[in-house]
């Protein structure tokens, strides 16, 4: 049995038809992350040892007929989750030595549901950027190229999750963050509701646009984790209940998506392009109801980005006047533009939030859809040696805004559920993906579209087969 080809719902089961046990198959997977540091360096801290503490009480917990859902299953955290006695760096040698005494909620709920956390994956320094290089952990490689960025801030959770080192890694998003390796990587990536997966305890900064949630290599793997770590905690003030995630996928004929190419502003390459028309076609073919619509709205990453440094400047005072030398010099540039957003432009922002959401709830009563279509980014995966693409669509993309995420900000900004889902190669045969993007609290409506979307283009496609090597 090849562990690490196996998706979370079928290594589940086959633990506990017990067919193999929890710590050989952490054992397998341990090997392939084994395989994949120096190529690929995703790891910011391994946890081997208690990882195999970790199975051995699973394999007990499955010989009682333990019924939690992640039992025995390895999956990965991003290194700027907390977990009780274990480094947090998140890519800073200002953090280097930063051990928190307690865990993320999150991070707890997986471990309750059974989960074996084998270790904590790369990040960007303190997760500003959407490219995964630091200078306390170095560059993490796309798992489909080397050579090119598995994007970030979740980079080293993509990348070792595409290359087949466990079923399962739980990502965070402040700004398209599960959603931009996930799209590099050609896996899934969803971003809940804001507040629907609690984060407390956690860092300090952007507590108003981070959610953390699933990254896998299918949908029913990611509404699998999330149903294990959804939920409030008495911790966490933005934390939600919630339900109805498992709502099944429709029938084409019963989908009605709202869709658009480009919202009107973003730039798209030629192929990403083609592939999403291909995609809207196929499902249109399929019966589904597509209806052109987009909220009436300009990008937002001014907006985003308002709130972003101004958090990153404040929350991090600390780091940033106390320990400037120790702070990767883009770092500490991003966390300066932040003295020069004002007070006035800080309540803008947030008042520009309200505006955001109303405009999808409008969009959502006007067309009626379960949920709107649009390409994830408009490029692939991009060369190393940048923090964004040059160019999109032949369109530069130049400071001081650098906006090459404009799908993606809304969802942050308003709260919103959305998923990434691939859906074929561009022209450098590197993973397209395609983002549904939903209503505040409709993430199962968000998880079923996505769903239905994998069904019909049927995305089987891995990284070359240098990393699906048996076990």
């Amino acid at each position: 049995m090849d562990v690490c080809s196996l998706s979370a719902i079928e290594l589940r089961a086959a633990l506990g038809r017990r067919e193999l046990s929890a710590v050989d198959a952490l054992e397998a997977v341990l090997g392939r992350a084994d395989l994949l540091e120096d190529p690929l360096n995703p790891f910011a801290v391994r946890l081997d040892d208690r990882a195999r503490r970790a199975a051995q009480a699973a394999d007990a917990a499955l010989a009682r007929g333990d019924a939690r859902p992640l039992c025995g299953v390895p999956l990965t955290i991003k290194d700027s989750q907390w977990l009780a006695g274990t480094t947090s760096a998140t890519g800073s040698r200002a953090l280097a030595d930063f051990v928190p005494g307690a865990t993320s909620a999150a991070v707890e709920r997986l471990e309750d549901a059974g989960a074996v956390v084998y270790a904590k994956t790369t990040t960007p320094e303190l997760c500003y950027f959407g490219v995964t290089e630091s200078p306390l952990n170095g560059r993490t490689n796309n798992p489909w190229d080397p050579e090119r960025t598995p994007g970030g801030s979740s980079g080293g959770a993509a990348a070792a999750l595409a290359a087949g080192a466990g079923p399962l890694a739980l990502g965070g998003d402040g700004g398209g963050s599960i959603r931009i390796p996930a799209a590099f990587c050609g896996l899934v990536g969803f971003k809940p509701t804001f507040g629907l997966v609690a984060r407390e305890p956690c860092s300090a900064s952007w507590k108003s646009l981070i959610s953390y949630g699933p990254m896998a290599r299918s949908v029913a793997d990611a509404r699998a984790m999330l149903l294990a770590i959804v939920g409030m905690d008495a911790r966490d003030r933005h934390s939600l209940d919630g339900d109805g995630l498992t709502l099944p996928a429709p029938d084409p004929g019963e989908l009605r998506l709202a869709v658009s190419e480009d919202l009107g502003f973003a730039p798209v390459d030629d192929d990403v392009r083609k592939a999403f028309r291909t995609t809207v076609a196929r499902l249109e073919a399929a019966g589904a109801t597509m209806v052109e619509d987009a909220p009436a709205l300009p990008s937002s990453v001014q907006t985003w980005s308002a709130i972003a440094v101004a958090d990153a400047r404040y929350a991090e005072a600390e780091l940033y006047e106390l320990e400037p030398a120790l702070v990767g010099d883009d770092a500490l540039r991003f966390m300066g533009y932040g003295e020069h957003v004002t007070t006035a432009d800080y309540v803008q922002a947030h008042l520009a939030r309200d505006r955001i959401h109303q405009a999808y709830a409008d969009l959502f009563v006007r067309t009626g859809a379960m949920a709107l279509l649009t390409p994830t980014l408009g490029c692939e995966a991009f060369a190393h040696g940048a923090h964004h693409p040059a160019e999109i669509g032949g369109v530069a993309i130049e400071a001081p805004w650098n906006d090459w995420c404009g799908f993606l900000y809304d969802a942050n900004l308003a709260g919103l559920p959305a998923c990434a889902v691939p859906v074929g190669l561009g022209d450098d045969q590197l993973p397209v993906s395609v983002q549904v993007l939903g209503l505040r609290g409709h993430d199962g409506a968000v998880l079923a579209a996505a769903e239905a979307v994998e069904r019909l283009v049927g995305f089987d496609v891995g990284p070359p087969a240098l990393w699906h090597v048996p076990s």
